[in-house]
């Protein structure tokens, strides 16, 4: 168990406890959720949490899966505290901690005891969040990766599956087999149209199995959208300390995260939900224009201030938003090129969503990283950054800002900071994208012609020119120069 405490025992009036006010012995699963990281944990579980608060809806409980080694390694430390979890919100008026308990189990690690386990009939939902490149998804054009060595492996074996996704269609035909309404499958990762993505995953590998179990998953699974939004930084020494400090829980997992969080979920759900509505979750009946909103003005936000921030030897997302070249950076190419591509969304001011954003990168109890924010790049410029550019080349409007965006990433990725010192490049292609940002330093069209990332962008006159003028600025006059220059322009 995680509590070493009675109930409000010896903590601050400046932060408050609370405990899970149901029983949790009288919970029920409904629920089996792929990738129990710390995300899950802060939104989807969290909710949940608050939803069997008010005495609701208790037979939609998580069981927990996984088949990586991190899933093992979280599998062993939430066993130990009964699978509940700390989640902290670092709100700088005061921080609040809540011990979480909507998860009652957690999968052996083992392919076929989850197969087992979503094959059992009160299982009404998988849902899962299992990275943004963790779909087999080619991140330029979309399309699903038949060639993967691990789908092709899944493909030839569909009995004995190693992906998630082989593992859910062998559930699905598993539940078929015994008569059994197939589950809802539900990402709650950070994806545009991250249902359609997970359909397009799931119908391309049971589409390489043979038989007819494609075809019995497109006329009977359902697969919403969803947006998904909470900042929700990596758990290690500090905030382990943290929670122990502050609230005496003694938490080998804690969570922490900011005081906000937001779903926005296409009602889409045939063999039944959870009243999520009842705790602050929208249901909608077209989720992309939320996507777009989020994935332009925050997750490219995030992008903006991340190597702007990391070149001027920023360590944390508040420090970055503390200097007024990121800030007016990011302020500037929000409004001037990334706001106006994101079409109105009824009773949403756009201009109230970006300060609250600002607000948000601003918290310094969080303790985001910048390297945080400027891992993986290579795959989340091509969902972040690149379209917006796309949009506004069609237009015929201004990319300045954004190409300059493109160039600081570049520059991020030669692996050393204006001082000389070196930083590690958190990326699957990171001795490409060194190499090429090197080379890029004389060439700037090195780095465009990576067409997996580019595609037609990397050929479009100005684009090329815009970029262009951005890279060379920031190696002739530094970041900060260029920064300032942008933002007097």
């Amino acid at each position: 168990m995680i509590h070493k405490l009675a109930p409000d025992e010896g903590v601050s009036p400046a932060n408050t406890l609370s405990r899970p006010k149901y029983d949790r012995s009288q919970l029920s699963a409904g629920i089996v959720h792929i990738g129990v990281g710390n995300f899950h944990r802060a939104h989807q579980a969290h909710y949940l949490h608050r939803l069997f608060n008010t005495g609701r809806d208790h037979d939609w409980a998580i069981v927990g899966a996984g088949i990586k080694s991190f899933d093992a390694a979280m599998r062993e430390r939430l066993e130990q505290q009964d699978w509940q979890t700390t989640v902290m919100e670092l709100d700088p008026a005061g921080f609040s901690a809540t011990i979480v308990g909507s998860m009652v189990d957690f999968a052996p690690i083992d392919p076929q005891a989850i197969i087992d386990t979503m094959s059992r009939p009160e299982i009404r939902i998988v849902s899962l969040t299992v990275t943004e490149g963790g779909y087999f998804i080619d991140a330029k054009t979309g399309s699903f990766d038949a060639s993967h060595p691990e789908i092709l492996a899944d493909a030839h074996n569909p009995k004995t599956p190693k992906t998630v996704f082989g593992i859910i269609i062998a559930a699905l035909q598993q539940r078929r087999d015994a008569g059994l309404p197939p589950f809802t499958i539900m990402s709650c990762d950070n994806l545009p149209g991250n249902g359609h993505v997970t359909k397009t995953t799931v119908m391309g590998l049971a589409s390489q199995m043979g038989g007819d179990i494609a075809s019995y998953i497109e006329d009977n699974v359902a697969f919403p959208n969803g947006m998904v939004d909470c900042i929700t930084p990596a758990t290690g020494p500090r905030e382990i300390k943290l929670v122990n400090e502050t609230f005496d829980l003694d938490d080998k997992a804690p969570v922490v995260c900011e005081p906000f969080r937001q779903w926005v979920l296409e009602d889409d759900f045939p063999q039944g939900r959870p009243r999520l509505e009842d705790v602050g979750v929208e249901f909608v009946e077209d989720v992309a224009p939320y996507e777009l909103m989020k994935l332009r003005i925050l997750n490219g936000g995030h992008a903006v201030i991340a190597y702007s921030s990391a070149l001027l030897g920023h360590t944390y997302a508040h420090e970055g938003m503390a200097d007024p070249l990121v800030t007016g950076f990011l302020e500037k190419l929000e409004f001037s090129e990334m706001i106006p591509t994101v079409p109105e969304i009824p009773g949403v001011s756009l201009t109230d969503y970006y300060h609250k954003i600002a607000e948000r990168f601003a918290n310094a109890e969080l303790g985001d990283t910048i390297a945080r924010l400027c891992l993986d790049g290579s795959n989340r410029q091509p969902k972040f950054i690149l379209p917006t550019v796309a949009d506004r080349l069609k237009a015929g409007e201004s990319i300045d800002g954004l190409a300059l965006e493109s160039a600081l990433w570049c520059r991020y990725c030669t692996g050393t900071g204006e001082d000389g010192s070196e930083h590690k490049i958190d990326d699957v292609l990171a001795e490409r994208l060194k190499a090429t940002a090197l080379r890029a330093k004389s060439n700037p069209d090195d780095w465009l012609k990576m067409h997996d990332i580019y595609g037609p962008l990397g050929e479009n006159e100005t684009f090329r020119k815009a970029f262009a003028d951005a890279l060379n600025a920031i190696w002739a006059n530094g970041t900060r120069a260029t920064l300032e220059a942008y933002i007097k322009g």
